[in-house]
């Protein structure tokens, strides 16, 4: 049975930038400081930081992305405790926790988070309407992965 989840108007936004995006990550966050300082922010470690510096305001900082924090993340995902991810990555650099990455943006697309991956799809994202208010999303019915046996 399919399941309809609420992102309420206030957000909770994850924010995760690879070492060679972050410069423009943080100009991104300044840029869009009136709109994220409206949401609960969420990020991976030096991201955090840098990100809570830039914006004077609080930041959930996890762990760095490859100790743990894209998991984490994903984690939160999955528990209904992220409602978007900002994540600017790097498709020029191979990461060591690439498998990570990958896990953490396939739990977006099976929990239906909308998420952007560069500066012009979180442009839009924060611009759109949606983002302001209270929307539903639709979770695609998974009982047949519930009910497996191993």
């Amino acid at each position: 049975m399919q399941q309809i989840k609420t992102l309420h108007a206030r957000k909770r936004i994850a924010l995760i930038a690879h070492d060679h995006k972050k410069a423009e990550m943080i100009e991104w966050a300044v840029y869009n400081k009136t709109v994220l300082t409206r949401h609960e922010l969420y990020a991976t470690g030096t991201t955090g930081k840098l990100i809570e510096e830039a914006l004077d305001v609080p930041v959930r900082k996890l762990m760095s992305g490859p100790l743990g924090g894209d998991q984490q993340i994903g984690a939160m995902v999955a528990e209904g405790k992220i409602d978007v991810i900002i994540f600017f990555w790097d498709p020029m650099e191979a990461l060591p926790h690439d498998p990570d990455i990958k896990a953490l943006l396939r739990l977006g697309v099976v929990w239906n988070i909308p998420m952007a991956s560069n500066r012009a799809s979180a442009d839009f994202l924060m611009t759109s309407p949606l983002m302001h208010q209270e929307h539903e999303v639709k979770i695609p019915d998974y009982t047949v992965y519930v009910g497996r046996q191993v």
